[in-house]
Protein backbone atom coordinates (compact mmCIF):
# COMPACT_ATOMS: atom_id res chain seq x y z
CA UNK A 1 0.00 0.00 0.00
CA UNK A 2 2.76 2.41 0.85
CA UNK A 3 4.56 1.79 -2.36
CA UNK A 4 1.44 2.35 -4.58
CA UNK A 5 0.93 5.58 -2.39
CA UNK A 6 4.66 6.75 -3.40
CA UNK A 7 4.08 5.42 -7.20
CA UNK A 8 1.21 7.67 -7.63
CA UNK A 9 3.32 11.08 -7.27
CA UNK A 10 6.53 9.40 -9.91
CA UNK A 11 3.31 9.60 -12.02
CA UNK A 12 3.66 13.60 -13.24
CA UNK A 13 0.07 13.40 -14.87
CA UNK A 14 -1.70 11.70 -11.90
CA UNK A 15 0.00 13.55 -9.33
CA UNK A 16 -1.10 17.05 -11.08
CA UNK A 17 -4.55 15.52 -11.45
CA UNK A 18 -4.66 14.49 -7.63
CA UNK A 19 -3.05 18.17 -6.37
CA UNK A 20 -5.77 19.99 -8.96
CA UNK A 21 -8.92 17.97 -7.63
CA UNK A 22 -7.63 18.48 -3.91
CA UNK A 23 -7.14 22.12 -5.01
CA UNK A 24 -11.03 22.28 -6.11
CA UNK A 25 -12.30 20.59 -2.77
CA UNK A 26 -10.76 23.27 -0.77
CA UNK A 27 -11.84 25.67 -3.06
CA UNK A 28 -15.60 24.61 -2.56
CA UNK A 29 -15.31 23.95 1.15
CA UNK A 30 -14.07 27.71 1.77
CA UNK A 31 -17.15 28.83 -0.14
CA UNK A 32 -19.54 26.90 2.25
CA UNK A 33 -18.38 29.37 4.95
CA UNK A 34 -19.30 32.71 2.40
CA UNK A 35 -22.67 34.06 4.12
CA UNK A 36 -25.37 34.95 1.82
CA UNK A 37 -25.11 39.21 1.83
CA UNK A 38 -27.56 40.60 4.02
CA UNK A 39 -27.35 38.15 6.93
CA UNK A 40 -27.69 39.11 10.16
CA UNK A 41 -24.03 38.90 11.50
CA UNK A 42 -25.78 38.02 15.13
CA UNK A 43 -27.42 35.21 13.57
CA UNK A 44 -24.21 33.91 11.85
CA UNK A 45 -22.68 33.64 15.03
CA UNK A 46 -25.25 32.02 16.60
CA UNK A 47 -24.71 29.30 14.35
CA UNK A 48 -20.97 28.79 14.59
CA UNK A 49 -21.38 28.53 18.44
CA UNK A 50 -24.65 26.33 18.89
CA UNK A 51 -24.29 22.82 19.29
CA UNK A 52 -24.08 20.85 15.75
CA UNK A 53 -26.60 18.11 15.45
CA UNK A 54 -30.14 18.23 14.68
CA UNK A 55 -33.13 16.49 16.80
CA UNK A 56 -34.37 12.84 16.73
CA UNK A 57 -37.45 14.38 14.75
CA UNK A 58 -39.17 16.78 13.52
CA UNK A 59 -38.71 18.98 9.71
CA UNK A 60 -35.44 20.47 10.84
CA UNK A 61 -33.65 17.15 11.45
CA UNK A 62 -35.02 15.81 8.04
CA UNK A 63 -33.54 19.29 6.39
CA UNK A 64 -30.51 18.50 8.01
CA UNK A 65 -30.78 14.79 6.53
CA UNK A 66 -31.12 16.21 3.32
CA UNK A 67 -28.82 18.40 3.56
CA UNK A 68 -25.80 15.59 4.06
CA UNK A 69 -26.32 13.26 1.18
CA UNK A 70 -26.58 16.62 -1.09
CA UNK A 71 -24.16 19.42 0.05
CA UNK A 72 -25.95 21.67 0.94
CA UNK A 73 -26.78 23.40 4.33
CA UNK A 74 -29.78 24.93 4.46
CA UNK A 75 -28.72 27.95 5.96
CA UNK A 76 -27.84 31.28 5.31
CA UNK A 77 -24.54 30.48 3.09
CA UNK A 78 -23.60 30.70 -0.59
CA UNK A 79 -23.65 27.23 -1.64
CA UNK A 80 -26.95 26.37 0.34
CA UNK A 81 -28.53 24.61 -2.16
CA UNK A 82 -25.57 22.52 -3.06
CA UNK A 83 -24.97 20.83 -6.44
CA UNK A 84 -28.51 19.21 -6.40
CA UNK A 85 -30.01 21.34 -8.90
CA UNK A 86 -27.42 20.51 -11.44
CA UNK A 87 -27.78 16.83 -10.68
CA UNK A 88 -31.75 17.03 -11.16
CA UNK A 89 -31.68 18.63 -14.71
CA UNK A 90 -28.66 16.31 -15.49
CA UNK A 91 -31.45 13.71 -14.81
CA UNK A 92 -34.35 15.16 -16.03
CA UNK A 93 -32.49 15.84 -19.48
CA UNK A 94 -31.52 12.12 -19.68
CA UNK A 95 -35.05 11.21 -19.25
CA UNK A 96 -36.33 13.62 -22.40
CA UNK A 97 -33.82 11.96 -24.07
CA UNK A 98 -35.46 8.78 -24.14
CA UNK A 99 -38.95 10.13 -24.87
CA UNK A 100 -38.55 13.25 -27.24
CA UNK A 101 -36.96 12.64 -30.80
CA UNK A 102 -35.32 15.75 -31.09
CA UNK A 103 -33.23 15.04 -28.16
CA UNK A 104 -32.42 12.00 -28.51
CA UNK A 105 -31.03 12.38 -32.53
CA UNK A 106 -28.89 15.50 -30.41
CA UNK A 107 -27.63 12.64 -28.14
CA UNK A 108 -26.23 10.20 -31.04
CA UNK A 109 -24.35 13.03 -33.05
CA UNK A 110 -21.38 12.82 -30.91
CA UNK A 111 -19.43 15.57 -29.61
CA UNK A 112 -21.54 18.37 -31.00
CA UNK A 113 -24.88 17.01 -29.65
CA UNK A 114 -23.41 16.17 -26.02
CA UNK A 115 -22.86 19.92 -25.92
CA UNK A 116 -25.98 20.91 -26.57
CA UNK A 117 -27.17 18.72 -24.08
CA UNK A 118 -25.05 20.37 -21.59
CA UNK A 119 -26.12 23.37 -22.59
CA UNK A 120 -29.40 22.70 -22.03
CA UNK A 121 -29.01 20.80 -18.63
CA UNK A 122 -26.91 24.44 -17.84
CA UNK A 123 -30.07 26.58 -18.31
CA UNK A 124 -32.19 23.85 -16.48
CA UNK A 125 -30.26 23.91 -14.00
CA UNK A 126 -30.95 28.09 -13.04
CA UNK A 127 -34.70 27.30 -13.24
CA UNK A 128 -34.29 24.75 -10.71
CA UNK A 129 -31.95 26.98 -8.28
CA UNK A 130 -34.64 29.73 -8.63
CA UNK A 131 -37.09 27.48 -7.94
CA UNK A 132 -35.84 25.52 -4.91
CA UNK A 133 -34.15 28.28 -3.50
CA UNK A 134 -37.58 29.71 -3.23
CA UNK A 135 -38.50 26.90 -1.29
CA UNK A 136 -35.39 26.79 0.77
CA UNK A 137 -35.82 30.14 1.73
CA UNK A 138 -38.87 29.49 2.77
CA UNK A 139 -38.57 26.40 4.81
CA UNK A 140 -35.68 27.45 6.76
CA UNK A 141 -37.50 31.03 7.06
CA UNK A 142 -33.96 32.67 5.93
CA UNK A 143 -36.17 35.84 5.50
CA UNK A 144 -36.18 36.18 9.78
CA UNK A 145 -32.50 36.77 10.00
CA UNK A 146 -31.56 39.76 7.71
CA UNK A 147 -31.87 43.38 8.70
CA UNK A 148 -31.89 44.57 5.86
CA UNK A 149 -35.85 44.44 3.51
CA UNK A 150 -37.65 41.30 3.52
CA UNK A 151 -37.98 41.74 -0.35
CA UNK A 152 -34.77 43.08 -1.12
CA UNK A 153 -33.07 39.75 0.94
CA UNK A 154 -35.51 37.66 -0.63
CA UNK A 155 -34.04 38.52 -4.37
CA UNK A 156 -30.06 38.50 -2.99
CA UNK A 157 -30.90 35.04 -1.45
CA UNK A 158 -32.20 33.47 -4.33
CA UNK A 159 -30.06 34.98 -6.92
CA UNK A 160 -27.01 34.39 -4.51
CA UNK A 161 -27.67 30.52 -4.07
CA UNK A 162 -28.11 30.49 -7.80
CA UNK A 163 -24.97 31.82 -7.94
CA UNK A 164 -23.72 28.93 -5.68
CA UNK A 165 -24.60 26.17 -7.31
CA UNK A 166 -23.69 27.37 -10.71
CA UNK A 167 -20.50 28.10 -9.35
CA UNK A 168 -20.26 23.92 -7.73
CA UNK A 169 -21.25 23.32 -11.67
CA UNK A 170 -18.51 24.82 -12.68
CA UNK A 171 -15.69 23.37 -10.21
CA UNK A 172 -17.16 19.81 -10.79
CA UNK A 173 -16.59 19.96 -14.72
CA UNK A 174 -13.21 21.57 -13.94
CA UNK A 175 -12.39 17.55 -11.86
CA UNK A 176 -14.03 15.93 -14.72
CA UNK A 177 -11.45 17.61 -17.43
CA UNK A 178 -8.63 18.23 -15.26
CA UNK A 179 -8.54 16.12 -11.67
CA UNK A 180 -9.25 12.40 -10.92
CA UNK A 181 -12.70 11.31 -10.21
CA UNK A 182 -16.18 12.41 -10.98
CA UNK A 183 -16.14 15.91 -9.81
CA UNK A 184 -20.00 16.24 -8.56
CA UNK A 185 -19.91 12.79 -6.77
CA UNK A 186 -16.47 14.49 -5.43
CA UNK A 187 -18.61 17.49 -4.30
CA UNK A 188 -21.08 15.80 -2.43
CA UNK A 189 -18.44 13.90 -0.74
CA UNK A 190 -16.24 16.53 0.49
CA UNK A 191 -19.70 17.93 1.74
CA UNK A 192 -20.56 14.63 3.68
CA UNK A 193 -16.95 14.02 4.91
CA UNK A 194 -17.00 17.61 6.55
CA UNK A 195 -19.44 16.34 9.11
CA UNK A 196 -17.39 14.18 10.39
CA UNK A 197 -15.45 16.69 13.06
CA UNK A 198 -19.01 17.11 14.77
CA UNK A 199 -19.51 13.72 14.99
CA UNK A 200 -16.22 12.75 16.72
CA UNK A 201 -17.12 15.73 19.26
CA UNK A 202 -20.72 14.15 19.71
CA UNK A 203 -19.24 10.87 20.52
CA UNK A 204 -16.61 12.35 22.68
CA UNK A 205 -19.02 14.74 24.67
CA UNK A 206 -21.87 12.06 25.31
CA UNK A 207 -19.98 8.32 25.08
CA UNK A 208 -18.82 6.31 28.32
CA UNK A 209 -17.89 2.84 29.32
CA UNK A 210 -20.75 1.83 31.27
CA UNK A 211 -23.82 0.06 30.21
CA UNK A 212 -26.54 2.12 29.70
CA UNK A 213 -30.27 1.44 28.08
CA UNK A 214 -30.60 2.90 24.69
CA UNK A 215 -33.33 5.28 25.60
CA UNK A 216 -30.27 7.51 27.68
CA UNK A 217 -31.04 10.77 26.78
CA UNK A 218 -27.94 12.72 27.50
CA UNK A 219 -24.74 9.81 27.19
CA UNK A 220 -23.77 6.74 24.93
CA UNK A 221 -23.15 3.63 26.48
CA UNK A 222 -21.03 1.15 25.35
CA UNK A 223 -23.98 -0.93 23.70
CA UNK A 224 -24.67 1.86 21.50
CA UNK A 225 -20.62 2.31 20.88
CA UNK A 226 -20.96 -1.14 19.49
CA UNK A 227 -23.85 -1.10 17.59
CA UNK A 228 -23.00 2.35 15.71
CA UNK A 229 -19.64 0.81 15.28
CA UNK A 230 -21.42 -3.03 13.69
CA UNK A 231 -23.43 -0.67 11.59
CA UNK A 232 -20.54 1.46 10.07
CA UNK A 233 -18.68 -2.19 9.49
CA UNK A 234 -21.47 -3.77 7.64
CA UNK A 235 -22.18 -0.47 5.74
CA UNK A 236 -18.78 -0.68 4.48
CA UNK A 237 -18.63 -4.58 3.59
CA UNK A 238 -21.87 -4.09 1.77
CA UNK A 239 -21.56 -1.51 -0.10
CA UNK A 240 -18.36 -2.61 -1.65
CA UNK A 241 -20.14 -6.36 -2.08
CA UNK A 242 -22.95 -4.61 -3.95
CA UNK A 243 -21.41 -1.75 -5.70
CA UNK A 244 -18.44 -4.12 -7.35
CA UNK A 245 -21.37 -6.94 -7.28
CA UNK A 246 -21.73 -8.06 -10.66
CA UNK A 247 -24.05 -10.55 -12.47
CA UNK A 248 -22.11 -12.19 -15.61
CA UNK A 249 -24.14 -13.61 -18.45
CA UNK A 250 -22.47 -16.01 -20.78
CA UNK A 251 -21.36 -14.40 -24.61
CA UNK A 252 -20.40 -16.87 -27.29
CA UNK A 253 -18.95 -15.03 -30.38
CA UNK A 254 -20.12 -16.70 -33.89
CA UNK A 255 -16.96 -18.11 -35.91
CA UNK A 256 -15.86 -16.10 -39.13
CA UNK A 257 -13.45 -18.10 -41.99
CA UNK A 258 -11.54 -15.22 -43.64
CA UNK A 259 -9.46 -17.32 -45.64
CA UNK A 260 -7.76 -19.60 -44.43
CA UNK A 261 -7.52 -17.85 -40.71
CA UNK A 262 -10.83 -18.28 -38.82
CA UNK A 263 -11.76 -15.90 -35.87
CA UNK A 264 -14.05 -15.28 -32.91
CA UNK A 265 -15.59 -18.77 -31.51
CA UNK A 266 -14.61 -16.80 -27.87
CA UNK A 267 -16.90 -17.58 -25.06
CA UNK A 268 -16.99 -13.60 -22.94
CA UNK A 269 -19.00 -12.36 -20.57
CA UNK A 270 -21.70 -9.85 -19.90
CA UNK A 271 -21.24 -7.72 -16.64
CA UNK A 272 -24.54 -6.93 -15.60
CA UNK A 273 -24.29 -4.44 -12.28
CA UNK A 274 -26.34 -5.22 -9.21
CA UNK A 275 -26.78 -1.80 -8.66
CA UNK A 276 -27.44 -0.13 -11.60
CA UNK A 277 -28.83 2.86 -10.73
CA UNK A 278 -26.23 3.75 -7.77
CA UNK A 279 -26.72 6.23 -4.90
CA UNK A 280 -29.74 8.17 -7.20
CA UNK A 281 -32.42 6.40 -6.12
CA UNK A 282 -31.76 7.01 -2.31
CA UNK A 283 -31.57 10.95 -2.94
CA UNK A 284 -34.77 11.29 -5.25
CA UNK A 285 -36.36 9.75 -2.28
CA UNK A 286 -35.34 11.57 -0.08
CA UNK A 287 -36.07 15.05 -1.81
CA UNK A 288 -38.96 13.97 -3.00
CA UNK A 289 -40.44 12.86 0.59
CA UNK A 290 -39.39 16.89 1.75
CA UNK A 291 -42.57 18.45 -0.61
CA UNK A 292 -45.57 16.87 1.33
CA UNK A 293 -43.84 17.36 4.64
CA UNK A 294 -43.20 21.25 3.71
CA UNK A 295 -46.62 21.27 2.11
CA UNK A 296 -48.41 20.15 4.80
CA UNK A 297 -46.98 22.01 7.50
CA UNK A 298 -47.55 24.63 5.68
CA UNK A 299 -51.08 24.20 5.65
CA UNK A 300 -51.34 23.50 9.08
CA UNK A 301 -49.38 26.85 9.96
CA UNK A 302 -52.12 28.43 7.71
CA UNK A 303 -54.76 26.68 9.72
CA UNK A 304 -53.58 28.01 13.06
CA UNK A 305 -52.73 31.73 11.79
CA UNK A 306 -56.30 31.58 10.52
CA UNK A 307 -57.75 30.48 13.50
CA UNK A 308 -55.32 32.95 15.42
CA UNK A 309 -56.85 35.79 13.56
CA UNK A 310 -60.77 34.97 13.70
CA UNK A 311 -60.26 34.46 17.81
CA UNK A 312 -58.66 38.35 17.49
CA UNK A 313 -60.96 39.79 15.11
CA UNK A 314 -64.28 38.52 16.00
CA UNK A 315 -63.21 37.87 19.55
CA UNK A 316 -63.89 34.26 19.86
CA UNK A 317 -62.78 31.65 22.40
CA UNK A 318 -63.75 28.72 20.26
CA UNK A 319 -63.79 29.49 16.44
CA UNK A 320 -66.22 26.76 15.80
CA UNK A 321 -66.80 23.65 14.81
CA UNK A 322 -64.73 23.45 11.08
CA UNK A 323 -61.60 24.94 12.44
CA UNK A 324 -61.23 23.17 15.17
CA UNK A 325 -62.03 19.64 12.71
CA UNK A 326 -59.10 21.47 9.98
CA UNK A 327 -56.66 22.08 12.99
CA UNK A 328 -56.80 18.56 13.86
CA UNK A 329 -56.85 16.86 10.84
CA UNK A 330 -54.10 18.72 9.42
CA UNK A 331 -52.19 17.99 12.44
CA UNK A 332 -52.97 14.54 11.89
CA UNK A 333 -51.96 14.35 8.59
CA UNK A 334 -49.04 16.34 9.32
CA UNK A 335 -47.57 13.97 11.65
CA UNK A 336 -48.46 10.73 9.61
CA UNK A 337 -45.90 12.28 7.02
CA UNK A 338 -43.42 13.32 9.76
CA UNK A 339 -39.93 11.42 9.25
CA UNK A 340 -40.02 9.66 12.88
CA UNK A 341 -43.25 7.79 11.36
CA UNK A 342 -43.93 4.53 10.41
CA UNK A 343 -45.81 5.19 7.49
CA UNK A 344 -43.10 7.96 6.04
CA UNK A 345 -40.57 4.88 6.75
CA UNK A 346 -42.87 2.65 4.62
CA UNK A 347 -43.31 4.99 2.08
CA UNK A 348 -39.65 6.03 2.12
CA UNK A 349 -38.93 2.08 0.99
CA UNK A 350 -41.57 2.15 -1.74
CA UNK A 351 -39.83 5.28 -3.87
CA UNK A 352 -36.63 3.57 -3.58
CA UNK A 353 -37.93 0.80 -4.98
CA UNK A 354 -39.40 2.44 -7.78
CA UNK A 355 -36.61 4.96 -8.45
CA UNK A 356 -34.31 1.81 -8.70
CA UNK A 357 -36.42 0.18 -11.29
CA UNK A 358 -37.46 3.38 -12.97
CA UNK A 359 -33.64 4.37 -13.12
CA UNK A 360 -32.71 0.98 -14.53
CA UNK A 361 -35.24 0.74 -17.04
CA UNK A 362 -33.76 4.10 -18.26
CA UNK A 363 -29.96 3.39 -18.08
CA UNK A 364 -30.05 -0.39 -19.26
CA UNK A 365 -31.72 -0.90 -22.24
CA UNK A 366 -32.40 -4.65 -23.17
CA UNK A 367 -33.55 -4.35 -26.68
CA UNK A 368 -30.20 -2.14 -28.04
CA UNK A 369 -28.06 -4.11 -26.44
CA UNK A 370 -29.77 -7.46 -28.04
CA UNK A 371 -29.24 -5.42 -31.19
CA UNK A 372 -25.55 -4.82 -30.97
CA UNK A 373 -25.08 -8.42 -29.67
CA UNK A 374 -26.41 -9.66 -32.88
CA UNK A 375 -24.92 -7.10 -34.85
CA UNK A 376 -21.45 -8.13 -33.26
CA UNK A 377 -21.68 -11.91 -34.20
CA UNK A 378 -22.74 -12.55 -30.69
CA UNK A 379 -25.21 -14.43 -28.76
CA UNK A 380 -26.35 -15.69 -25.68
CA UNK A 381 -25.98 -19.66 -25.32
CA UNK A 382 -29.66 -21.22 -25.47
CA UNK A 383 -31.37 -17.95 -26.82
CA UNK A 384 -32.38 -16.96 -30.03
CA UNK A 385 -30.89 -13.65 -30.73
CA UNK A 386 -33.22 -10.42 -31.23
CA UNK A 387 -36.63 -10.34 -28.54
CA UNK A 388 -35.78 -13.50 -26.55
CA UNK A 389 -32.53 -12.37 -25.86
CA UNK A 390 -34.03 -8.73 -24.91
CA UNK A 391 -36.80 -10.43 -22.79
CA UNK A 392 -34.13 -12.90 -20.97
CA UNK A 393 -31.89 -10.13 -20.26
CA UNK A 394 -34.54 -7.46 -18.72
CA UNK A 395 -35.80 -11.02 -16.66
CA UNK A 396 -32.31 -11.13 -15.44
CA UNK A 397 -31.95 -7.09 -14.58
CA UNK A 398 -35.29 -7.26 -13.04
CA UNK A 399 -34.30 -9.61 -10.46
CA UNK A 400 -30.68 -8.55 -9.62
CA UNK A 401 -32.39 -5.10 -9.44
CA UNK A 402 -34.55 -6.06 -6.83
CA UNK A 403 -31.17 -6.61 -4.51
CA UNK A 404 -29.39 -3.90 -5.11
CA UNK A 405 -32.95 -2.25 -4.44
CA UNK A 406 -33.53 -4.18 -1.24
CA UNK A 407 -29.56 -3.08 -0.12
CA UNK A 408 -30.36 0.82 -0.60
CA UNK A 409 -33.86 0.45 1.07
CA UNK A 410 -31.84 -1.07 4.44
CA UNK A 411 -28.72 1.02 4.60
CA UNK A 412 -31.36 4.47 4.21
CA UNK A 413 -34.00 3.24 6.62
CA UNK A 414 -31.79 1.15 9.66
CA UNK A 415 -30.17 4.61 10.44
CA UNK A 416 -33.38 6.62 10.96
CA UNK A 417 -35.09 3.87 12.63
CA UNK A 418 -31.78 3.16 14.91
CA UNK A 419 -31.94 7.08 15.72
CA UNK A 420 -35.67 7.27 16.75
CA UNK A 421 -35.39 4.15 19.05
CA UNK A 422 -32.12 5.14 20.89
CA UNK A 423 -32.83 9.23 21.20
CA UNK A 424 -29.43 8.76 19.41
CA UNK A 425 -28.77 12.04 16.87
CA UNK A 426 -29.06 11.42 13.02
CA UNK A 427 -25.72 13.49 12.96
CA UNK A 428 -24.01 10.32 14.16
CA UNK A 429 -25.95 7.49 12.84
CA UNK A 430 -26.68 8.73 9.60
CA UNK A 431 -22.79 9.62 9.08
CA UNK A 432 -21.58 5.94 10.52
CA UNK A 433 -23.99 3.26 8.98
CA UNK A 434 -26.81 5.33 6.73
CA UNK A 435 -26.83 6.72 2.97
CA UNK A 436 -23.59 9.38 3.45
CA UNK A 437 -21.40 6.65 4.32
CA UNK A 438 -23.08 4.53 0.94
CA UNK A 439 -21.97 7.79 -0.96
CA UNK A 440 -18.58 8.02 0.80
CA UNK A 441 -17.28 4.93 -0.05
CA UNK A 442 -19.13 4.28 -3.15
CA UNK A 443 -17.21 7.86 -4.46
CA UNK A 444 -14.04 6.97 -2.60
CA UNK A 445 -14.06 3.21 -4.63
CA UNK A 446 -14.45 5.06 -7.85
CA UNK A 447 -11.28 7.28 -7.05
CA UNK A 448 -9.49 4.06 -5.86
CA UNK A 449 -9.91 2.50 -9.36
CA UNK A 450 -9.36 5.29 -11.67
CA UNK A 451 -6.12 5.85 -9.86
CA UNK A 452 -4.75 2.31 -10.16
CA UNK A 453 -5.77 2.17 -13.68
CA UNK A 454 -3.36 4.97 -14.38
CA UNK A 455 -0.80 3.05 -11.98
CA UNK A 456 -1.62 -0.14 -14.34
CA UNK A 457 -1.00 1.31 -17.44
CA UNK A 458 2.45 2.61 -16.53
CA UNK A 459 3.20 -1.17 -15.27
CA UNK A 460 3.05 -0.23 -11.75
CA UNK A 461 1.18 -1.98 -9.14
CA UNK A 462 -2.04 -1.23 -8.26
CA UNK A 463 -3.70 -1.14 -4.44
CA UNK A 464 -4.21 -4.61 -4.33
CA UNK A 465 -1.27 -6.71 -5.58
CA UNK A 466 -3.60 -9.39 -6.10
CA UNK A 467 -6.22 -8.02 -8.06
CA UNK A 468 -8.47 -5.05 -8.20
CA UNK A 469 -11.32 -4.29 -5.66
CA UNK A 470 -13.84 -6.12 -6.59
CA UNK A 471 -17.21 -7.59 -5.41
CA UNK A 472 -19.69 -10.33 -5.79
CA UNK A 473 -19.46 -12.02 -8.85
CA UNK A 474 -22.36 -15.00 -10.12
Amino acid sequence: MIASLVNIFKIPELRRKILFTLLIIVAYRMGMYIPIPGTDAGYLETLVSREEGAPAGGIGGYLDFIARITGGSFQPFLFALGIMPYISASIILQLLTQAVPSLEKLVKEGEAGRRKINEYTRYLTVLLCLVQGIFVYKAAWLGSHSPVSPTMYFLVAVMAMTAGTLFLMWLGELVDEFGIGNGISLIIMAGIVDRLPAVAAYLRDRATLEFLSFQAEKQIGIEMVLLIALMFVGVVIGVVLITQAQRRIPIQQAKHTRGRRVFGGQRQYLPLRVNQAGVIPVIFASSLLYIPMYLLGWLHNAVLQHISWLKMEYKLDDPGFFWNLMDGLTFEVQQMFDYSSLIHLLVYVALIFVFCYFWTAIQFQPREMSDHLRDWGSFIPGMRPGRRTAEYLERVMNRITYVGSAFLAAVAIVPITVSLVTGVSMLMTGFLGGTGLLIIVSVALDVVQRIESHLIMRHYEGFLVEGRVRGRVS
